[in-house]
C-alpha cells in the first residue's frame, strides 16, 4: 500500500472519504507534520525522504517543481495532481485503486494527473 503526504491545498473531504474506504490508510497532512507553509521545493524534499507519495491539487508550481527536481537528478518519489473539477467520489475512486494496487516504486519519478 501507498504511503500518501497530504498537500496544504487539498480537499480534505476527498482525504475522509479515502480514510473511510481504506482505515489503515498511511497518510499525513503537510499540516501534520510542520510543513503547512512549507516550499513545493522543502515538501518534496521530505516526502522523497519519507518515501511518501504527494498528493495536491496544485497544477500552478508542484509539477514545476518536480521537474526542477529531477532535472538535478533527484529523486521525486511521486505526485498525484488532482483537478479539482472532478466529483469527489470520482476521486476517491480513483485514488482508492492507486493506493491499493501499485507499489511505491512504480510513482518515483513520476507526476501523475487525475482523472486516470
Amino acid at each position: 500500500m501507498l504511503k500518501l503526504l497530504i498537500d496544504q491545498d487539498f480537499d480534505h473531504d476527498i482525504l475522509r472519504g479515502l480514510v473511510q474506504r481504506i482505515p489503515n490508510l498511511d497518510a499525513v497532512t503537510a499540516f501534520e507534520i510542520g510543513r503547512s507553509n512549507a516550499q513545493d521545493s522543502e515538501l518534496l524534499a521530505w516526502a522523497d525522504e519519507a518515501e511518501r507519495i504527494i498528493v495536491t491539487h496544485d497544477r500552478r508550481t508542484m509539477p514545476a517543481h518536480a521537474a526542477h527536481r529531477m532535472n538535478e537528478a533527484k529523486r521525486v518519489f511521486g505526485v498525484f495532481v488532482v483537478s479539482r473539477h472532478l466529483q469527489i467520489v470520482d476521486v476517491i475512486n480513483d485514488l482508492e485503486i492507486m493506493v491499493m494496487c501499485s507499489d511505491e516504486h512504480e510513482w518515483e519519478n513520476v507526476v501523475r494527473y487525475l482523472p486516470l
